[in-house]
């Protein structure tokens, strides 16, 4: 079975399937969004920006869509697996194209140069002014816990970042999967909570990176807690260790 859902003409199918999901989601849904004013400076300067929101959001992340499309070049980060590869394409129908980024294996000299290409490709595009969005606890988790690769893109180039809290209400979260997707139904409501501008000092060292990592992880998460009681719905922490 998995080899079927990885041939190119299937993966072709399920991202349309999954971007027309997106989008009836988007335009179905009554979106309100708490803390946009921070964002205004960034979009007066045209500076770039790094956009971080929790993998488990991924099925009601269009919420977004519309603040982000101000920018004129925009890109997500995306796994190159073949699980990510209907992912990638439903968020390009959807605006968003992708770039294909994941940690290497240690002794893996080509996905090693794969990873440094990307992060390039990344850097280069928040640098010249456009907004990066990515999902910084996938594709494996740990679940809501920020990993490094975005704070080493904010470094590089000195771009702020912003947190996205999301929920939708009626919703159900599929408790199976590690990040605890939540999947919406048309014709909701939707919050987007959004906090920031933050930012990674070009001279921070480990130690500070990672005193960073778990204060916006911190942070993303109260965002999103905040998102799902501003719905009324009760809020399910995530599982410890992903």
């Amino acid at each position: 079975m998995k080899g079927l859902l990885r041939r190119p003409g299937v993966q072709a199918v399920l991202g349309r399937i999954l971007a027309g999901y997106l989008i009836l989601i988007r335009r179905t849904t009554r979106w309100r969004h708490e803390g946009l004013e921070a964002l205004e400076p960034m979009f007066a300067s045209g500076e770039g920006a790094i956009g971080l929101f929790w993998h488990g959001r991924i099925p009601i992340c269009l919420g977004m869509a519309a603040t982000w499309w101000r920018k004129d070049s925009r890109r997500c980060l995306v796994s190159p697996s073949s699980d990510g590869e209907f992912v990638a394409l439903a968020l390009e129908y959807a605006g968003f194209p992708a770039i294909r980024m994941s940690t290497a294996k240690k002794g893996d000299s080509a996905k090693a140069r794969a990873a440094v290409a990307a992060f390039r490709e990344a850097v280069q595009h928040v640098a010249g002014g456009g907004v990066l969005i990515i999902t910084p606890d996938g594709p494996r988790g740990p679940n809501e816990e920020i990993a490094a690769g975005a704070l080493q893109i904010a470094k590089r180039t000195g771009a702020p970042i912003f947190l996205t809290g999301l929920a939708v209400s009626p919703s159900i979260q599929l408790e199976s999967l590690w990040d605890r997707a939540m999947v919406a139904a048309p014709f909701g409501r939707g919050v987007c909570i959004w906090e920031g501008p933050f930012h990674v000092p070009a001279d921070a060292g480990e130690a500070e990176i990672d005193a960073l990592r778990a204060d916006w992880s911190a942070r993303l998460s109260a965002a999103t807690r905040r998102a799902e009681s501003l719905l009324g719905r009760a809020s399910v922490d995530p599982a410890p260790g992903g």
